[in-house]
């Protein structure tokens, strides 16, 4: 018999207030269910089946003066009959006391291991019906940010976010922290009145409420099961600005209304996405666009993606980003990989699936040149990985899961999706992604679980077509199989006409730099020459106002050129850069190749990074202190 310990969540009986639609789908959470054996996680000490946790209830006051999180984690656990003890992952949390039915009782911290932090393993008493545990976060806890008002668009008021992924739940919440664990959560956050509170969950106090002088209190409850690197918090002088019946765009006053404007088209991208793979089932979809620090592009945090302020271009060039998020609302939150040697099951699925919506919203044209951006982003990541790091299902065994979030997951998950498309044909495995959706919703799922749906479902035992797919090659063997088909872009080849054009004359007053999308100005960037004389770099620089540019990935992709060339007039420009934003996507190969240059860059990398680095999110500082030499 399944014992079942109960939570009292805090949020019960508050009215849902205007944070969700009337009407919006929402999934409620599934009774209790005899205990699904799950796979053992490398990268958690939980027992899950022995004992594991299945809804959150977090009560914490936010302290900006010394920077922590304090307060009660009250956790619902499903036990076999025989357990008793449950497991948590912590990381530098300061364990105060731990209860079952207002009594405390024996629990112990073990031993830190590197990136992985500890087990927290509590005894657990057969007549048990709560268990809370009461902590506190440190101040340098890896997921969270505390950003100073100088650090902020304002200027004025403090900001805290927090950054989940891949195992970083465990340094704010004591919880199994395992993607194929997933759980329920609610949550009660106190903190200084003039600052707003939202997270990954309904938001069932959009205003707050009064929590003593000085402080309002805010309740959130997400009541679809998610894995833990899901929960997300902010705290800071945030606006919201409405975009649809059920979108709309947070963030700092300031900045709200280019955001807002940037994300004109939300709602048209849920729709397309609907059209493609079933409803959404999250109820909203709301943006939160955070200060530059943020580590990553987005992070998809159901019902509220988190999102770095680079994407703002103002002319809604990079929003496929935002279809990238959102496509994880299916790929990724919906169905989860179980553990992270899995990531591609969730990354691979959504490029796919974001460049689906990006040809239902903008075109073909547009899907098709993002796709070959994306072939050669993976042909530089495959040339610079050992061969055994280019499988999909990627060996992580005693190794930090960062080191599986390369192109490898993301893109070469794409193609192989794509390959399979172009074999079936659009329409049959559309509807075979679609019903894959369905059958595992709110599930986790291993790369073995997959093929065997992939096999049950669409092959059905062809043995033509399972040779065709080369599915075991694809996910099991190195670099690309003999199977993939290279992209093409029409509007690459007058974008690879002016670069020819421009090597043999140099004049680039005659770049049509104008009348071209980001994506064609990434193009022409990627396709110059290596060695570029100094003279022309300059030319270029002023005809078409490249130092200057206030387009991020135009502007990253003329700094790698000019580090490797040494081009001294675009140092400004990279110093301002690096210090002005900390998205890892820019920073760490931007200082990979500082450093690849000897003395001059080398020199320059350290001095830019010493003022950089304090600004920096852990999950950056984390890839580039090894680059630069920071000891750990």
């Amino acid at each position: 018999m399944i014992r079942t310990l109960l939570v009292s969540v805090a949020a019960a009986g508050l009215l849902a207030a205007c944070s969700t639609t009337a009407g919006a789908p929402v999934t409620p959470p599934t009774a209790e269910a005899p205990m699904a054996q799950l796979v053992q996680d490398i990268h958690s000490y939980a027992q899950p089946n022995e004992a594991r946790v299945t809804d959150v209830a977090l009560d914490l006051a936010a302290d900006f003066d010394r920077k922590v999180l304090s307060g009660t984690a009250t956790l619902s656990v499903q036990t076999a009959p025989d357990a008793d003890e449950l497991i948590l992952d912590v990381r530098d949390l300061t364990i105060r006391d731990v209860t079952i039915d207002g009594r405390s009782v024996p629990w112990t911290v073990g031993e830190a291991r590197p990136y992985l932090g500890s087990p927290l393993t509590i005894q657990i008493t057969p007549d048990a019906d709560q268990v809370i545990v009461s902590y506190e976060t440190r101040p340098g806890a890896a997921a969270l940010q505390w950003l100073s008002p100088e650090q902020t668009a304002g200027g004025v008021q403090p900001f805290m976010f927090s950054q989940g992924q891949a195992i970083l739940t465990r340094t704010w919440v004591p919880t199994q922290d395992s993607p194929g664990i997933r759980q329920t959560y609610s949550a009660r956050i106190v903190a200084p009145e003039a600052l707003s509170v939202v997270m990954s969950a309904e938001h069932l106090t959009p205003e707050g409420e009064p929590a003593g002088p000085g402080m309002r209190a805010w309740r959130f409850r997400m009541d679809n099961r998610v894995p833990p690197y899901l929960m997300a918090i902010a705290i800071g002088d945030i606006a919201f600005e409405a975009t649809g019946p059920r979108s709309g765009v947070f963030t700092e006053p300031s900045t709200l209304e280019a955001s807002a404007d940037e994300m004109v088209d939300l709602e048209q991208m849920i729709e397309a996405a609907e059209g493609l793979y079933g409803p959404y089932r999250w109820g909203r979809y709301d943006l939160l666009i955070l200060p530059p620090s943020f580590p990553f592009g987005g992070m998809e945090n159901p019902r509220l993606t988190f999102a770095t302020p680079t994407i703002i271009a103002g002319d809604r060039s990079l929003v496929s980003l935002v279809a990238h998020e959102l496509a994880h609302s299916w790929s990724g939150n919906l169905v989860t990989n179980a553990t992270w040697s899995d990531f591609w099951l969730n990354e691979g699925f959504t490029v796919y699936f974001e460049n689906r919506i990006m040809e239902q919203v903008y075109g073909r044209d547009r899907a098709m040149m993002e796709q070959v951006l994306g072939w050669d982003s993976l042909q530089a990541t495959l040339a610079d990985l050992p061969a055994a790091d280019t499988h999909l299902f990627i060996d992580l065994a005693s190794r930090d899961p960062d080191d599986g979030l390369t192109d490898v997951a993301y893109e070469k998950g794409a193609f192989f999706l794509r390959t399979i498309e172009r074999i079936v044909g659009r329409d049959r495995f559309d509807a075979y992604l679609r019903g894959y959706f369905d059958r595992h919703a709110f599930q986790p799922m291993t790369t073995t679980q997959f093929l065997a749906d992939l096999r049950e479902h669409l092959i059905r035992g062809d043995p033509a077509l399972e040779q065709a797919l080369m599915i075991d090659a694809w996910v099991y063997g190195p670099g690309l199989p003999s199977n993939v088909e290279e992209p093409h872009a029409v509007a690459f080849d007058r974008v690879d006409a002016a670069v020819a054009a421009y090597v043999a004359s140099g004049n680039a007053a005659a770049i049509p730099w104008a009348g071209w999308s980001t994506q064609e100005r990434q193009r022409f960037l990627g396709e110059l020459p290596d060695e570029i004389a100094t003279d022309r770099l300059a030319s270029l620089d002023q005809a078409l106002g490249l130092s200057a540019s206030g387009n991020a990935e135009v502007l990253f992709a003329w700094l790698m050129i000019a580090i490797e060339n040494r081009y001294e007039p675009a140092v400004p420009s990279l110093e301002h850069f690096l210090t002005s934003m900390g998205r890892r996507k820019f920073v760490l190969p931007l200082f990979r190749a500082l450093m690849e240059e000897d003395t001059w860059g080398q020199t320059l990398a350290r001095r830019i990074y010493a003022e950089a680095r304090p600004g920096y999110h852990s999950v950056t500082t984390g890839s580039v202190d090894a680059v630069v030499g920071v000891p750990g």
